[in-house]
């Protein structure tokens, strides 16, 4: 084998693909991409909707490499902007990828679910069905009938039940994917493991904070900006970030009496990208209110959530 052919990667032997991961909000997706990657590459919460971007995490093994595309759950029925262009982003991350990994749970199929199903057939892909959250289910053989439905539904490759947060995926769901995948060498570095950078990944724990430590109190039309990001010094970070909300009463919850909320969601913010990055993090942190910015064109553009 010439030198190039062994930067490259031996086509014969080794297999590359791209593998959408989609779904309901809350199926569990971004739990199921961050243990397949072995990173954090997106963020979790208990709350719905909580992915809003496309996301890429990557997983390079010897023999293969893996490019998993976290999509968030389809808005039906949602009229503002922000939610049509999550459902473009949604839609456009099926086209032309190498399988599909449709994701539910064990409490079956529901209209919504179907109409999401036929999307996801219509692009055309190979499709995996993934039912999780197995591990609630302290009736198993409640699961065949369930199995029996969805072979009904969509001619899918392979039905897998399983648990994202407890099963070893390594040995389990990976091998699988593999198997499906086309032979080609490598897409991206092999210490690359995301397409995202560290500017979307900081303001996202940031997200994920104020949805933990608020919880339904948290309007779900928050976004956060990053309006100024320091790396100077390679070994200290200064981020400025703003916490937009639609309303002046959402403002004063995630500011909180005293400031004392605000200050939480940074501080667990800040330890989060200081493991995340290895680096010592200084944060600063704003909440500000701007009526009707789901709906704004030129907002929406500027937090990044169209391509235009």
């Amino acid at each position: 084998m010439s030198s190039e052919e062994t930067a490259q990667g031996d086509v014969s032997s080794h297999r590359f693909g791209f593998v959408t991961v989609a779904g309901p909000p809350n199926a569990g997706k971004s739990t199921l991409v961050n243990r397949l990657t072995g990173h954090k590459v997106s963020i979790v919460s208990r709350r719905p909707q909580t992915t809003r971007h496309r996301i890429m995490g990557i997983r390079t093994l010897p023999d293969a490499q893996l490019v998993f595309v976290d999509t968030p759950g389809l808005h039906f029925n949602q009229r503002r902007n922000l939610n049509r262009q999550i459902n473009r982003t949604a839609t456009a991350s099926l086209a032309g990828v190498d399988l599909v990994l449709f994701m539910i749970d064990h409490r079956g199929w529901n209209p919504a679910l179907v109409r999401t199903l036929r999307l996801v057939a219509d692009a055309g892909s190979p499709v995996i069905l993934v039912i999780n959250k197995v591990d609630t289910l302290k009736d198993k053989p409640k699961l065949l009938p369930l199995i029996a439905e969805s072979r009904e539904l969509h001619p899918f490759l392979e039905i897998v039940p399983l648990s994202a947060l407890r099963d070893d995926l390594d040995d389990s769901l990976l091998p699988l994917l593999i198997s499906h995948l086309p032979e080609g060498p490598p897409g991206f570095p092999a210490e690359q493991v995301s397409d995202r950078g560290p500017g979307f990944q900081a303001a996202e724990l940031v997200r994920e904070q104020t949805f933990a430590l608020l919880g339904e109190e948290l309007p779900y039309d928050c976004a956060v900006e990053v309006t100024s990001f320091d790396r100077d010094d390679p070994d200290r970070w200064e981020l400025d970030m703003v916490i937009w909300v639609e309303r002046e009463g959402q403002k004063r919850i995630i500011i909180g009496k005293g400031g004392e909320v605000l200050k939480n969601i940074g501080k667990r913010a800040r330890l989060a990208m200081e493991r995340q990055f290895g680096v010592r993090v200084r944060l600063n942190l704003w909440v500000k209110q701007r009526q009707g910015w789901g709906d704004d064109l030129g907002m929406l553009r500027s937090l990044g959530y169209t391509d235009e």
